[in-house]
Parts: C-alpha cells; sequence; structure tokens
C-alpha cells in the first residue's frame, strides 16, 4: 500500500493536496485487490465460533447464503480452518466467492486512503527541519498513528456495512441484507444512527500503532530502496 502510494506520486510527478488524493486512491483501490479475499476469511473464521456454539447450545442456524452449505454450517466447530473455508467458498463461488463484498470494502479503504496519506504526509512535513531533510523518528510515528486514527474513525460507517455484508451464516431472526445500500437503510432504521460507529474505537487503536510503525519503518529507507 505504501509503494503503491510512492507509485503514483512519482508518476503524477506533481504537489498537492489533490494530487496526494488521487495518488490514495490508487493505492487504495491496489490494496483492495489483494485484501478482499483475507478480508472475507477472516470474518468467516471470527464467525465460526459463535455459529458453533450456538449450534451446541441447542439454536438454529440458519445459512441465508447459497455459498456455504447447511451441512456445513451445522458442523462448524470453532476449530474450523482458514484452508476449509478456502476450499469450500472456491468449490461453491469460486474465485469470485473470495471477492464477495469487494465494492463495500472499496468503498472502506479507498476513502481510507485518499485520507490517511494527504493527512499523513502534512502532519509529517511539520517535523521536517528542512524541505529535504527527515522528520525525526518519534514525529513520523505519531504523525501516523493520528493520521489512521483520524482516516480510521471516518471510514468505520462503511466498515460495518462491509462486516455485515461479508458475513455469510445467519443465526435465526438475524438480518440478511441485499447489498450496500440495504444494509445501511437497516442499520440506520433498526439500529440508528451510532450503529454506524460499532467499533471505531477499537479499530483506531489497531490502524493507529499498524501505520505508525509502518510509515516509520518505510520512512527509514524502504522505499527510496524500491524505487532504484
Amino acid at each position: 500500500k505504501l509503494a503503491s502510494n510512492d507509485f503514483f506520486r512519482h508518476r503524477l510527478s506533481k504537489d498537492g493536496y489533490v494530487v496526494e488524493m488521487m495518488a490514495g486512491c490508487g493505492a487504495g483501490m491496489c490494496q483492495v485487490v489483494v485484501t478482499t479475499p483475507m478480508e472475507m476469511l477472516k470474518i468467516q473464521l471470527q464467525d465460526a465460533g459463535r455459529l458453533a456454539s450456538k449450534h451446541m447450545s441447542g439454536s438454529v442456524v440458519v445459512s441465508v447464503s447459497p455459498i456455504l452449505s447447511r451441512s456445513y454450517v451445522a458442523n462448524m466447530s470453532p476449530s474450523v480452518s482458514g484452508w476449509q473455508l478456502t476450499c469450500e467458498l472456491l468449490q461453491k463461488r469460486g474465485v469470485s466467492g473470495l471477492y464477495r463484498g469487494l465494492g463495500a470494502t472499496l468503498v472502506r479503504d479507498v476513502p481510507f486512503s485518499i485520507i490517511y496519506f494527504p493527512l499523513f504526509a502534512n502532519l509529517n512535513r511539520l517535523g521536517q527541519f528542512s524541505p529535504d531533510g527527515r522528520a525525526p523518528f518519534l514525529h513520523s510515528f505519531l504523525a501516523g498513528c493520528v493520521a489512521g486514527s483520524v482516516a480510521a474513525i471516518s471510514v468505520s460507517p462503511f466498515d460495518v456495512v462491509k462486516t455485515r455484508l461479508q458475513s455469510l451464516n445467519k443465526g435465526l431472526n438475524e438480518e440478511s441484507y441485499a447489498g450496500m445500500v440495504d444494509c445501511a437503510r437497516k442499520i440506520w432504521t433498526r439500529e440508528g444512527p451510532t450503529a454506524f460507529l460499532k467499533g471505531a474505537g477499537c479499530r483506531a487503536l489497531v490502524v493507529a500503532p499498524l501505520f505508525g510503525i509502518a510509515q516509520v519503518v518505510y520512512f527509514l529507507g524502504i522505499g527510496e530502496k524500491c524505487f532504484l
């Protein structure tokens, strides 16, 4: 993601907020192609324990998605592996099954990158003592943390919608959605606007150190080596 952002900024060969936002948009789109299957499998694995617990406690678990069979859901255990899920999805739906929720992921990650990269660049620039200098280690780390937190909280509503759409298996009386608009409408109507910020604090706590560390390591020379 960081290398893609640098690549687009070098190709655009201009400075300014608009260029930084365009480069961030390109980086976000490149990243989504790689990470959407990972996100898809992560959500299913995190959900497997909940579904298995409901089944073992006597609750009826129903799969409203044709991707996973009823028998597979009924026999799902907390120890189900990512490899099992991957094989099941590929058999039932092909490669497109791993990209379920791609649109929602794009809607989350592209705005994230558009917000994050320009914000980080400008915050980091405040720590540079000269135009060609490099900001101190701690300053770059804090700039990455702040920019990551702001971007993560800003796109939290999209993250909630994406997670709901990518959850393939539903328990009894759990809501199903026809798409992003339907999902957002039902969340707003039945849970209220505050539901769109569920998990925003936790997401910021994860993203802040992630991007803070990544930017510091990247600024130590990895970016320059990529383009030599």
